[in-house]
């Protein structure tokens, strides 16, 4: 921005500085914007509720870490509860994606059964996944009225795929939801119990691995040999 000289009162060349840049007048802040701070609340949230857990975690120990009002946390979550259901919503939807993206076109309805079953073990091992299970299980208070099964997307292509092997021949008939929870605990379960207690026995992919096939022979196989009717 170009200047201007002009006579002061001593008769001296003065310059004139260039006015102060206008400030943009308020309002919403852009989508952009908002889209980041909503990422930052969330990115913090999570990490406080990891480390120190549901109760300790205060809603203006989140503003105070991003910088913003409490007023502007409370307008996009009502409460604590509000604020924790929506990180265990979005990382559901990003585990989703990546158990959809898991399974291969091809192969049988069993083949994509497994490829599914493996991929949660992978996704329950993960850290971000296992803190938010830990405070689930530690203090159920942060679900408030939520219930972990009610609804839950993940379960429902579980049972789906069980389905789909039943019809195809490859499972035994039987209640698809109750199958599909078993499958889950006796894939999945005894891994994330281990790193929920801090253990380090499945971090590796190998050992992840020749758990998961060894249980999931033991599901097909049935644990007991079944017993025939006496004549």
């Amino acid at each position: 921005m170009n200047t201007k000289e002009h006579k002061g009162r001593n008769g001296k060349d003065t310059e004139e500085q260039p006015a102060p840049a206008s400030r943009p007048r308020g309002g919403r802040p852009s989508k952009e914007a908002a889209a980041r701070l909503e990422r930052q609340i969330l990115e913090t949230a999570s990490d406080l509720f990891a480390a120190q857990g549901f109760a300790a975690t205060s809603m203006e120990q989140v503003a105070s870490r991003c910088n913003a009002g409490k007023d502007t946390i409370y307008r996009r979550y009502p409460s604590k509860a509000a604020l924790f259901n929506t990180l265990v919503t979005g990382l559901q939807a990003e585990v989703l994606a990546d158990l959809d993206a898991a399974l291969g076109q091809d192969g049988t309805a069993l083949d994509r059964l497994r490829q599914y079953a493996r991929a949660m073990l992978a996704a329950n091992m993960r850290p971000q996944l296992v803190a938010l299970n830990r405070v689930v299980l530690s203090e159920p208070a942060a679900l408030g009225d939520r219930k972990p099964e009610t609804g839950d997307p993940i379960m429902q292509r579980l049972t789906g795929l069980v389905e789909a092997a039943q019809n195809q021949g490859a499972l035994g008939p039987g209640d698809a939801e109750f199958l599909a929870n078993q499958l889950l605990y006796a894939t999945s379960i005894r891994p994330l119990m281990a790193k929920l207690l801090g253990e380090s026995d499945f971090d590796g992919t190998a050992t992840q691995d020749d758990y998961f096939y060894r249980a999931w022979d033991l599901f097909l196989k049935g644990a007991a040999a079944r017993c025939r009717d006496a004549t």
